[in-house]
């Protein structure tokens, strides 16, 4: 991506659209960009986009409970996509959002590549900024998973929302898939315009005195710190594919502080998203903001555009297998 001419050195341009900060609200933690409104102190602004909860074609209740587990540096969820459908949300909800706040991305989410395609059609006639195409959604029974795992499926429904909208493209990828690399570059060619790496990896979580699963679907996507270090490798991975193509990445995993978020960009990410920790710091983005700032000052660094795809790895002695 080409650095742009900006007033703020953590502005960040990202599929042509313009993000105050390098921050995204990640998709399923702020609902329909209202949840943390009534948070003291919260306010979209310190985001540079904010994507909303995951969108149908028709209204989904979503799954039996229980739908959220704690675990060891990180949580299980399995919600099950409950949303109002995409006609309330483009009639009822987008018009109360105020897009002069920050930038807005629908979420997009099916169980065939045709209700991918009618829910984008339905968004492109929307005010939304851009679109994020949920093909790999763990905790769904249907659509998600089997599309996201397989680089062929991913293709076509990445063709198929193209058809759909003229307005970017996000595909979101899985991590469960034996090579993340290669489904990024089916999906450059049936035309993405940028990812989100990653998505949740499986779980699951035991009650040993019913000796039955704690989630109420049995499995469930873990999110948190404990999948960082799977994540920066499939950020780092993705975008060896995407240099060449100018393709941006919304870095996504475990991101809990300023270092964090520093280590997606380094890896590639051309912005990170931050969703977790939020549930237990809905502030947080304002102090990783202040962190980001205080390192380009310290690295004598104009832009946080600078530090995307930086990183130089290391050469192990030849003796080393590297395992």
């Amino acid at each position: 991506m080409q650095m742009t001419t900006t007033d703020s050195p953590l502005a960040v341009d990202f599929c042509g659209l313009r993000f105050d900060t390098p921050l995204v609200l990640l998709s399923g933690c702020v609902g329909f960009g209202e949840e943390y409104t009534r948070v003291k102190g919260f306010s979209n602004r310190d985001a540079g986009a904010v994507c909303l909860k995951g969108t149908t074609l028709e209204p989904r209740p979503g799954n039996p409970p229980h739908r959220v587990c704690e675990t060891p540096d990180g949580m299980l969820n399995a919600i099950g996509l409950q949303n109002p459908g995409v006609d309330r949300v483009v009639d009822d909800i987008l018009p109360t959002l105020d897009f002069s706040e920050t930038r807005f991305i629908a979420n997009v989410s099916g169980s065939t590549v045709e209700e991918y395609e009618q829910v984008t059609r339905r968004f492109d006639d929307s005010p939304i900024d851009a679109i994020e195409i949920n093909i790999s959604c763990p905790n769904v029974k249907q659509g998600g998973v089997a599309f996201g795992n397989d680089p062929e499926m991913s293709a076509r429904v990445v063709e198929a929302c193209r058809r759909a909208t003229g307005k970017p493209l996000i595909t979101k990828l899985s991590p469960n898939q034996t090579d993340i690399a290669d489904n990024a570059r089916r999906c450059i060619e049936a035309g993405s315009d940028a990812f989100s790496v990653i998505n949740t990896l499986m779980g699951m979580a035991v009650d040993i005195e019913s000796r039955t699963p704690v989630i109420g679907n049995n499995q469930g996507g873990l999110s948190g710190p404990a999948i960082k270090p799977v994540a920066l490798l499939k950020v780092h991975q993705v975008y060896q594919v995407c240099r060449d193509h100018g393709i941006p990445i919304i870095g996504q995993g475990g991101v809990a502080s300023a270092e964090d978020v520093l280590e997606f960009i380094i890896a590639g990410a051309s912005a990170v998203g931050v969703g977790t920790a939020l549930f237990y710091d809905p502030l947080i983005c304002r102090r990783i903001n202040r962190g980001i700032g205080e390192y380009l000052q310290r690295h004598d660094l104009a832009s946080v555009m600078q530090l995307t795809g930086t990183l130089t790895l290391n050469t192990p002695p030849a003796s080393r297998c590297g395992c």
